[in-house]
């Protein structure tokens, strides 16, 4: 707004500077003009002492006196003219100045951020689970076979999946971890290895954090989302469940996007 308010200015003062230059201008053949008009009458009063003679030749002085009277009027009824031209080059001037605040307005409805700490509510849902461990160095490449074991299980029997794949670690040590695979259904599977089970997801109060990147880079995020907890001096549980928004087996790994849930105590 203030550089359309800076151009709309500069459109407008070499307007008036050219109407004051015009007027001025204007001003000077009527000064003058004034001028020859006083002149010659004095001039008849002085050829009128002489003979008659004189007197005949003071009248085409007279006659040729306004002559020049009447050319400066047009001068100057001309003058203005060119005045009025410039008001609509500065009228006209903002106009095309009006698009570029609303095209600068419009990245705003563009940047919405992720969900960081948003407060929610967990609804318990009935899961297929596996067990497992994993160490760091090889952590996610774990938690894919263990969603290729389930997957492998509900594809043998036609079970679809009722949501999306979540982890929820269930200790964390320097080494490693445990954790449960889980994949929402609406049917229960048969014939379940001893490693696999039905049960519920997680269910309660717990705040939403998002994770886009890969698998390695979710230090970033949990540091975050542990400065987030002391900076608003909240206590979570000892678990926290990763929802996978898009399926770990078949996208890149740097392109993750994964929902975080700290449920609270």
């Amino acid at each position: 707004m203030t550089s359309f308010r800076r151009l709309a200015l500069a459109a407008l003062i070499p307007a008036a500077a050219m109407s004051f230059g015009l007027m001025s201008f204007g001003l000077t053949p009527l000064g003058l003009s004034g001028a020859l008009a006083q002149s010659p009458s004095p001039a008849p009063a002085a050829s009128a002492s002489p003979s008659p003679a004189p007197s005949a030749s003071p009248a085409p002085a007279a006659s040729a006196s306004p002559a020049p009277v009447a050319t400066p009027s047009p001068a100057a009824s001309a003058s203005p003219a060119p005045a009025a031209s410039p008001s609509p080059a500065a009228s006209a001037s903002p106009s095309p100045q009006a698009p570029p605040p609303a095209a600068a307005a419009t990245p705003a409805p563009v940047q919405t951020a992720d969900p960081f700490g948003l407060e929610t509510t967990l609804e318990p849902k009935k899961v297929v689970m596996v067990k497992g461990t994993a160490n760091w160095d090889s952590a996610f490449d774990t938690l894919v076979d263990a969603f290729k074991a389930l997957n492998t299980l509900l594809d043998k029997q036609g079970i679809k999946h009722a949501g999306n794949s979540m982890i929820v670690y269930t200790s964390t040590d320097d080494t490693g971890f445990t954790f449960l695979a889980e994949i929402p259904v609406d049917q229960d599977p048969k014939n379940l290895p001893k490693d696999m089970s039905i049960g519920k997801s997680p269910e309660g109060k717990a705040l939403k954090f998002v994770h886009r990147g890969s698998y390695d880079n979710m230090d970033n995020t949990y540091e975050a989302i542990t400065n987030h907890l002391d900076d608003k001096r909240l206590e979570a549980k000892d678990t926290f469940i990763e929802e996978y928004l898009t399926d770990p087996l078949k996208t890149a790994e740097d392109k993750l996007v994964i929902n975080v849930f700290v449920p609270l105590k």
